[in-house]
């Protein structure tokens, strides 16, 4: 199922559920994780078996940001994971997905911290649901660092900018609510709950047509930055062959037969 001792891999139906794992640091950010959620994205890219994925963490929180002692080397586990960056040196921006986006669709379930380079992160995720004492920052100015994991670029695009502007200047925490009222998450949970919510709608999407679903996703991001015509072009492109897929014809037969359709990806 694969995995590294700080990134966990599970299967819960035809959702992969990718855990961050070093709940003694907020699971801050280390090499075997990068690593292991890189191959994670990978693994839910090439398996047509899995239609969604769920990236959570252990321990009560998401994401600290960055283990900078642990990125340069220092108390890693295993030379691999030094060979494994130095034959892709991108390798830490497709996992923090600011290099990478997968096929399917990315929900975010976030209990506690989610700072720092744990909010870049986020922002590569397609669907987010918090629990409500969840906090949210990008702290990096605060320290004299830069938020280079995309946030200057992405956050804009995603929140107000004015909205954005705040936190990328302040570095001031957020909360869980403050999060959802200026659109950086969806839902706000009671605490706990946030992966149990995050698998309910996981299904919802499992339920779905694999192969609309895949194509629906890109044609949202393809389509973002491109003038309306430009959008609705390209829109039909992606969108007009998946009406004559197996998949197509079975979500019509099961809606006139009044029954759950069975999705092949064909």
């Amino acid at each position: 199922m694969g995995g590294t001792e700080h990134l966990t891999v599970r299967r819960a139906g035809a959702t992969l559920v990718l855990t961050l794992n070093r709940p003694d640091a907020r699971n801050a950010l280390s090499l075997a994780m990068l690593v292991g959620l890189y191959d994670g994205w990978l693994q839910a890219d090439a398996d047509d078996g899995i239609r969604s994925i769920v990236l959570t963490g252990s321990g009560g929180s998401f994401c600290a940001g960055m283990d900078l002692k642990a990125l340069a080397g220092n108390g890693m586990q295993g030379e691999q994971y030094r060979d494994r960056l130095k034959a892709d040196p991108d390798l830490h921006w497709k996992a923090m997905l600011r290099h990478h986006r997968p096929r399917k669709p990315v929900i975010a379930a976030v209990e506690g911290y989610c700072v720092a380079g744990g909010t870049e992160i986020l922002q590569g995720t397609d669907i987010r649901i918090a629990g409500e004492s969840a906090t949210f920052g990008l702290f990096e100015v605060k320290r004299g660092l830069f938020p280079i994991g995309g946030s200057t670029v992405r956050l804009q695009r995603q929140i107000p900018r004015t909205h954005a502007l705040e936190m990328l200047l302040t570095g001031r925490p957020y909360t869980a609510r403050e999060a959802a009222d200026i659109g950086l998450i969806g839902h706000v949970v009671p605490d706990g709950t946030a992966l149990e919510s995050a698998l309910e709608i996981a299904e919802r999407i499992n339920a779905c047509g694999p192969l609309a679903v895949e194509a629906v996703k890109a044609s949202v991001y393809e389509t973002a930055e491109m003038t309306e015509t430009d959008g609705l072009a390209a829109e039909l492109t992606r969108g007009w062959p998946v009406f004559d897929t197996a998949d197509a014809k079975e979500g019509t037969r099961a809606f006139a037969e009044k029954r759950p359709p069975v999705y092949k990806r064909a």
